[in-house]
């Protein structure tokens, strides 16, 4: 039996065995790889960090290319600050403009400018050629399949309070 410790709420937790502790620390730290690599080809390749990136492809895929900006930060999981910093930069690049809500004067919408898709289009081919070389093409047809089905599942359980 592995010993327990205790969590700030006074429970008694187990701790990890060495078979979890060590899935734990990959995947904590091939994540962390991942993104790293991703972060430094796309800052070097298209001149923006992966969080814009991020943010022009949700925007290329809403309705109009438009999202309300409180919409946009849960999905992306940003804080509406840290958001608005990032559409502020956005901006001041031409690639995406703000509007308020038509039936909400408080709402904030995100607008995804033509310059804006046409920068994602241009960045789009070598963020997925780097997502095929760090991710993709390292696992098999199966494996991308679970890989898919185990992030679901994490993103599931993330959003459930504990």
């Amino acid at each position: 039996m592995a010993p327990e410790t205790t969590s700030a709420g006074g429970t008694a937790v187990p701790w990890l065995s060495p078979v979890e502790y060590k899935a734990w620390r990959c995947f904590l730290e091939g994540t962390r790889a991942v993104f790293d690599a991703l972060e430094q080809e796309l800052q070097a390749d298209a001149g923006m960090p992966l969080a814009y990136y991020d943010i022009l492809v949700r925007l290329s895929e809403a309705p109009d290319r438009t999202q309300r900006m409180v919409t946009l930060a849960k999905a992306l999981g940003y804080s509406t600050s840290r958001l608005s910093h990032a559409v502020d930069r956005l901006e001041r690049n031409g690639w995406v403009r703000r509007e308020s809500h038509p039936s909400d004067r408080r709402g904030q919408l995100a607008v995804l400018t033509d310059l804006g898709f046409q920068r994602l289009e241009t960045a789009a081919p070598g963020h997925v050629a780097a997502v095929r070389a760090h991710l993709i093409d390292l696992l098999t047809p199966e494996q991308v399949r679970q890989l898919g089905e185990i992030s679901q599942i994490l993103c599931a359980g993330a959003a459930q309070p504990r």
